[in-house]
């Protein structure tokens, strides 16, 4: 059987307190790439909680079909 797991918070919310956390880590790394792979999972989960913003939005419109399909 599976174990299911009730979320308490938010995608939204999860990702910045990663992202947060993550940046919080990397200023006491020394600078390097293991340094860099932080911020770059920090400014990766940031990036997902606005998709997450914009795609749950009420405004969201679906792409117009243009008949040229995006080409000149």
């Amino acid at each position: 059987m599976r174990h299911r797991f009730i979320q308490t918070k938010s995608l939204r919310e999860r990702l910045l307190e990663e992202a947060q956390t993550l940046r919080e880590q990397a200023r006491l790394l020394p600078f390097g790439p293991v340094r860099d792979a932080a911020l770059k999972k920090a400014r990766q989960a940031e990036a997902a909680a606005h998709m997450d913003d914009w795609l749950a939005s009420p405004g969201l419109q679906p792409p117009k079909n243009e008949d040229n399909h995006g080409r000149n």
